[in-house]
């Protein structure tokens, strides 16, 4: 049977004030050492996830951040299940045990709090081992641990034996008169960690507390996919009842297990100091015995001649206490709220809604980056240049016809977008360029030319070609140019590139894994755009075929990844070849395959673009919200730098995926979008620039501005305006960027 720990992480922590409060609870804070509770926790409790068992943490979504950043920086895989509103344990732990059990039957759950001081972990592990003996045989177990003092902070458990045995009775935190009676009769503390298998506890679960399961139950019909999910509004419907109340004090199935570790659940200030833990910042202390002192960053505390006391200050608050009335804060607390609500919390951050990230970009092209990338970004002969330094000056390098391509289609659209910059003369003049500097013999673009136009590259790579057939049709759209000289240079492009197709419809690049879904992602694009404007129908046999070549092909039927670049067109391994996978690339995939399938009304395709979709989530980096360059095939992350246009990718297919789905995926989808806005917005620079590579620290590498990114910002943008209908704030697209 396979175990699988479940971190429970919805506690409060109100007796912590100032420093644990709703939006950051103590079981994030560190209390000595490197990491959180949480993380101590996690970290407790992950190798117990064996046999096929996966790590599983319950928590709310306002701590999202939180518990998917901690996670990340101790590198520890989950799945995450966050409650829209804390309905207390019993429903968390019911969203556990449904989740298991839908995975496996058999599954066996370790309920463990997060936000509990238990320095030995081995010795925990090893009791949780000892109970999942008691859960195989169909019991509840709970941890009861043998008290070292008579305290009145924690509930008790009555064993009717030694060792595992089944529980006579639950107590609340009692007097401390009737607490040291408990410790005389054998009674243990109550530790809030259980260990049952999945199928137990829902059937209890049932019995005991159906509107709980049910409602639970029903809060999974809006989870939707992936390694963090939302649990649905259904889940605000269940009884706010601890498990304790709901279910353990009224199963017959119910057992404790005795264990004799150093614990203690951190409850208050003065648990804190027993522990030896919690104490810090910058101090000057003189004639202090006994006290905790804790200081936020930036603050100093001074003290001289006092014992036995809690000081604790955070920027906007400061604590002191009496150690032996720590369990009194609450009640300062909840004072607090009434007097002082802007102190019962730190100051949360407000997201930027879609509609308002789209505005602002829409903004930003119009009056910065258009402007700036169609003078300083475009010679006078209609060159456009790859690179721009942060202050807006050329910088000298080799020219791509991949960039001049893109470039052209930037400005033809915006152009037709309405945008009332120099966007004729930018594309006319850029295609005249590119014609005479870049156009061989054969009507095929040049791969590269050096700053003096001489070739440096002759190869006429399907990457380039798909560009400049893009460029050619977005151009045609716009009516800048002839559009029967425009069909007829499109089509022998096509009709070349054809010729050195292989069977079944791939095109070799140059290089080891030369037949590259990227070159071959790229022509499908231009095939679509020619369907627009032309009535050739061997473009949509194009499209057709390089859909069908993606399905069947690139992509990897059983785990629905693609790869970037394969061998051969045959390979047994399709799809995950060369090691690597992008997931912008799977996100451009999905957004151009969803496109196809709208187009041809295929159900089908537009699944396979919805598997695109979620696997590139899988390289969505959880404590950037970014989507990082490279993963590996089996889903684990192989860096975590994150480049500019991955993220306009994800919005991309996000939006488009948005359209046509139900309510519980369209929402996940809208949300996804403006995560994806948020993030891209992270990379722009107020006048018009960019930076293109962020590293795993946050920060930004210093260099040049690549032109190359433009293309994805306003694709990213033209899908914003095209779907605006979706988040409320409708655009004529025709006059998007007027």
């Amino acid at each position: 049977m396979a175990l699988y720990p479940v971190i429970m992480c919805g506690g409060a922590g109100t007796r912590l004030w100032p420093v644990s409060r709703p939006s950051r609870p103590k079981q994030f804070m560190s209390l000595g050492g490197n990491h959180s509770l949480f993380q101590q926790a996690v970290l407790r409790a992950a190798p117990l996830a064996s046999d096929g068992g996966r790590l599983i943490v319950v928590g709310g979504v306002d701590h999202k951040a939180w518990i998917l950043d901690q996670l990340e920086q101790i590198e520890v895989p989950a799945q995450v299940l966050l409650e829209p509103e804390a309905r207390d344990s019993a429903a968390a732990m019911a969203a556990a045990a449904i989740w298991t059990h839908s995975s496996d039957p058999n599954g066996i759950n370790a309920f463990i709090a997060s936000d509990h001081h238990i320095p030995d972990h081995e010795g925990f592990r090893a009791a949780v081992l000892k109970a999942v003996e008691g859960a195989g045989l169909a019991r509840i177990v709970a941890l009861g641990v043998k008290p070292n003092d008579p305290s009145s902070a924690y509930g008790y458990i009555a064993p009717t034996g030694q060792g595992l045995s089944p529980i006579r009775a639950f107590v609340e935190k009692p007097d401390q008169q009737r607490a040291l009676q408990y410790v005389r009769d054998g009674y243990l503390w109550n530790s809030g960690n259980f260990i049952v298998s999945s199928e137990v506890f829902l059937s209890e679960l049932k019995i005991y507390a159906p509107q709980i399961e049910d409602a639970v139950r029903r809060s999974f019909s809006d989870l939707g996919r992936g390694a963090v999910g939302v649990l649905g509004e259904a889940f605000r419907q269940a009884p706010k009842v601890s498990i304790d109340y709901a279910l353990m004090e009224k199963t017959s199935l119910a057992s404790v297990l005795e264990v004799d570790f150093n614990w203690s659940d951190l409850g208050a200030w003065d648990a804190i100091a027993a522990s030896g833990q919690g104490g810090a910042g910058e101090l000057i202390l003189e004639d202090v015995d006994g006290c905790l002192t804790r200081a936020a960053d930036g603050m100093l505390i001074a003290a001289v001649g006092v014992s036995n006391l809690a000081i604790i200050a955070e920027p906007d608050a400061v604590l002191v206490c009496d150690l032996s009335r720590s369990q009194d804060v609450k009640k300062v607390v909840e004072r607090i709220r009434v007097s002082s609500p802007q102190h019962a919390d730190f100051a949360r951050r407000t997201d930027e809604p879609l509609n308002i990230g789209a505005r602002r970009l829409q903004d930003w092209l119009r009056r910065r980056a258009l402007p700036i990338w169609a003078s300083m970004g475009q010679r006078e002969n209609g060159a456009f240049v790859e690179l721009l330094a942060m202050d807006g000056r050329c910088l000298p390098a080799p020219r791509r016809a991949g960039v001049q391509a893109r470039q052209i289609y930037v400005y033809a659209q915006a152009g037709l977008m309405g945008w009332q910059g120099r966007w004729l003369s930018g594309v006319r003049s850029g295609l005249a360029n590119l014609d005479a500097d870049f156009l061989r013999d054969d009507g095929l673009v040049r791969t590269l030319l050096d700053e003096n136009n001489q070739p440096l590259d002759e190869a006429a790579l399907v990457y380039d070609q798909a560009f400049y057939l893009l460029a050619l049709a977005t151009a045609v759209k716009t009516g800048a140019i002839d559009r029967a000289a425009a069909a007829e240079r499109g089509a022998l492009v096509r009709q070349a590139l054809e010729a050195i197709a292989s069977q079944d419809g791939a095109f070799r690049e140059s290089g080891e894994f030369a037949y590259q879904s990227n070159a071959s992602m790229r022509l499908l694009e231009a095939a679509l755009a020619w369907e627009e404007v032309s009535n050739d129908v061997a473009w949509g046999a194009l499209a057709d075929s390089l859909s069908t070549l993606a399905r069947t092909v690139f992509i990897n039927p059983i785990t629905g990844r693609l790869g970037k670049s394969q061998k051969t067109t045959l390979n047994t391994e399709r799809g995950e070849s060369g090691g690597r996978v992008e997931a912008g690339h799977q996100f451009e995939w999905a957004w151009l395959l969803a496109r196809h399938a709208r187009l041809r009304g295929d159900k089908e395709g537009m699944e396979v673009a919805r598997r695109l979709y979620a696997s590139g989530c899988q390289g969505v980096s959880m404590r950037h919200d970014a989507a990082v360059g490279v993963s590996n095939s089996d889903g684990s992350l192989r860096t975590h730098q994150a480049r500019l246009w991955p993220q306009s990718e994800w919005l991309k297919a996000a939006l488009i995926l948005a359209e046509g789905s139900e309510r519980a995926d369209r929402a996940i989808y809208l949300n996804d979008a403006s995560v994806a806005l948020r993030t891209l917005w992270l990379y722009l620079t107020p006048d018009g620039l960019w930076r293109d590579k962020k590293l795993q620290s946050g920060s930004f590498v210093e260099e040049a501005v690549p032109a190359s990114s433009l293309y994805h910002i306003i694709s990213s943008f033209t899908q914003l305006a095209q779907y605006s209908h979706l988040y409320g704030d409708g655009w004529d697209l025709a006059v998007a960027l007027s």
